[in-house]
């Protein structure tokens, strides 16, 4: 039995998604459903998809506690994702201590232990952006949700855990299932929906004077690769921490002028004032190092066809208002 926490959201129904396409159909999805409108819609995710049963967070503990099957994985993938949320006492329970229970648990079921941290946690990239373990008291987090993904990766070096568990780093990633994600989808979609409402995208203007407008910079994965890599990670049974990206940035140019070439449009941007509130916390560049996945023999070119993975997403998802992979 594989157990997968945030399995109806974003990343997580789309492991589960492959994981179906493998074979794996045994599978117990952890989530929260209740509080929001995003959360009431998650479960469409799961449509077409093929598991074994479907716990709320808040029962998890209690039910998996009576339950006598034999657990091989944990994918924990839940967490508080809003780089926004000022209410660092919510990310600490949701994205720290939470993951430490269920760490603990995966000790106790002797289960593998596979979790998602993020790129937020590399901050404004000085210190790089090199998935070493011995570099991450290098780094320095912009936002409380950057932070919280760094103190639990700390917290899992610190006591060794990283040995026998697997973190992931995860980048920019867009593609279908994240339509409930609110104002935190990726701006693949958000482009493609001011193109339709009003023929044009507005992107923040620079407030770095050797960087022009739109030439802030990430490095941006469509998410089947990212659970693919997930996956080949997973097969080989490595252990560590590790990037998830394709080791190339893009600029939001780049990105919005790859959204109007799939729709054949002429592109029109203009720029807009930064919100006072996130300047301080805005990340210019990130670009994940994979020289790590590289030397375990992982294709990384075909992780570079930015205007395809784009392409493939505007015009075989978002064209067809097909929100879910599932649903293909």
């Amino acid at each position: 039995m594989v157990i997968v926490t945030g399995g109806a959201g974003f990343i997580g129904s789309v492991l589960i998604w492959k994981l179906n396409q493998k074979g794996e159909d045994k599978i117990i999805i952890v989530d929260s459903f209740k509080n929001s409108n995003s959360s009431s819609q998650k479960w469409k995710n799961l449509s077409g998809l093929r598991f074994y049963d479907i716990i709320d967070k808040e029962d998890f503990f209690d039910t998996i506690s009576k339950m006598r099957y034999k657990i091989s994985a944990i994918f924990h993938f839940g967490a508080k994702t809003s780089t926004t949320e000022s209410d660092f006492g919510i990310l600490l329970k949701d994205n720290y201590e939470f993951s430490k229970k269920i760490f603990y648990l995966a000790v106790e079921k002797k289960a593998r232990f596979i979790y998602a941290s993020s790129a937020a946690t590399y901050g404004d990239g000085s210190a790089g952006f090199d998935d070493n373990e011995e570099k991450l008291e290098k780094l320095k987090p912009l936002n409380p949700y950057g932070f919280s993904k760094h103190i639990f990766d700390l917290w899992m070096k610190k006591n060794n855990h990283l040995t026998i568990s697997l973190g992931l780093k995860f980048f920019n990633v867009f593609g279908p299932n994240e339509y409930h994600k609110g104002d935190m989808r990726s701006f693949v979609v958000k482009a493609y929906e001011q193109i339709k409402s009003q023929g044009f995208v507005k992107l923040f203007k620079s407030y770095h004077p050797e960087i022009p407008d739109g030439e802030q910079k990430r490095d941006f994965i469509y998410v089947i690769d990212a659970i693919d890599i997930t996956i080949y990670l997973f097969e080989r049974g490595v252990t560590g921490i590790f990037n998830i990206g394709t080791g190339k940035a893009h600029s939001f140019n780049e990105l919005v002028n790859a959204v109007f070439s799939a729709l054949d449009l002429h592109p029109k941007i203009e720029f807009i004032d930064m919100p006072e509130q996130i300047k301080n916390q805005y990340q210019y560049f990130t670009q994940a190092n994979i020289s790590k996945l590289e030397k375990l023999g992982y294709n990384t070119q075909k992780l570079q066809l930015f205007k395809e993975k784009i392409k493939d997403y505007v015009i075989n998802f978002l064209e067809k208002d097909k929100k879910t992979i599932g649903s293909v």
